[in-house]
């Protein structure tokens, strides 16, 4: 009880002071949860819990996000769920929707509401990983006693939040430990692979919401895998990943407009006459590859004869 009383008396303490440590990302939620929910950090509680349709209902919305992780979520537990370590997925409330743990580890998680159908928010919970990564929309680690309440201060967690193919806030991804070995190294490790299984759970929903196009890499920034371009056939840009749209300065005005990717990537610009020149050039080429060179199939395929193309592939140096 005292150890609890103490982590009461910290938190008052550090949201009252006006000094460089005091206004920290984890101090900034501290004082939401006084200020804006209205919670107090003595108190010993678990979070929300909904009620069974209502969690039917939410894992129906999210059934998108859903089938795009579950691969991530099973690879990523293979890795770390062995060492004593829960993962939730939630939607953008904070509704834990899928859960992944060792079943010796099930009552300890259970207690502290580490499972599906809890609500992960600030204002449930306090600062934890979930709702704090929510609120900030960033990635989060709270570490033991920087959560709010006194009740989940042996816990510790690492969470990134996942955006959708409009970059979006539309979930976040947590990994949870009590255990009593882990550090802020150990959480520094664990926080790495939430960040590249949240990544790829981003890039899973972009490519299923642009599928049939063609996705390009954006040469930007320190995550370059991020940075997507969906392309339609007639080289225009139909939707870029968050990572992309601040590489590019994209949003949703501007690629509903009609942006061609070539433009968007800032690459030197030809004539009107160069790109036709081009494109021919191109439709040539492609025919005689599917070809395997030979010009008579690749005429018929391009509807033309055999001398047309000859002309063609003349005129535009193709040998």
């Amino acid at each position: 009880m005292h150890e609890h009383s103490a982590h009461a008396e910290h938190v008052y303490t550090c949201t009252q002071r006006d000094s460089a440590a005091a206004s920290s990302s984890v101090v900034a939620s501290w004082r939401r949860c006084i200020a804006m929910h209205q919670l107090a950090p003595e108190e010993r509680r678990t979070p929300l819990r909904l009620m069974d349709q209502e969690f039917k209902q939410a894992r129906e919305q999210s059934e998108q996000l859903i089938a795009n992780a579950t691969d991530e979520l099973d690879r990523l537990f293979t890795t770390a769920g062995k060492a004593g370590c829960c993962l939730l997925l939630t939607d953008r409330d904070g509704i834990a929707l899928e859960r992944r743990g060792a079943i010796g580890d099930d009552k300890e998680f259970h207690d502290l509401g580490l499972w599906t159908g809890s609500v992960w928010t600030e204002a449930s919970i306090g600062t934890n990983g979930i709702g704090t990564a929510l609120a900030d929309e960033r990635s989060v680690s709270i570490f033991r006693d920087q959560h709010f309440f006194c009740s989940n201060i042996k816990l510790s967690c690492t969470t990134s939040p996942i955006r959708d193919h409009r970059g979006q806030l539309a979930a976040a991804l947590d990994i949870s430990t009590c255990r009593d070995d882990v550090n802020e190294m150990t959480l520094g490790i664990l926080a790495q692979m939430v960040r590249d299984a949240a990544m790829r759970i981003e890039i899973n929903l972009f490519r299923s919401a642009y599928a049939g196009a063609r996705f390009v890499m954006v040469p930007a920034g320190a995550n370059p895998a991020a940075a997507l371009l969906a392309v339609d056939r007639h080289d225009l840009v139909l939707g870029a990943t968050r990572a992309a749209r601040l590489a590019l300065k994209l949003d949703d005005r501007s690629i509903a407009a009609g942006i061609p990717a070539a433009d968007a990537l800032h690459e030197t610009r030809m004539s009107d006459d160069e790109d036709l020149i081009e494109a021919e050039r191109a439709a040539l080429l492609r025919a005689l590859t599917r070809s395997s060179g030979n010009v008579s199939q690749a005429a018929i395929a391009l509807g033309m004869s055999r001398a047309t193309l000859h002309r063609k592939m003349k005129k535009l140096n193709l040998h």
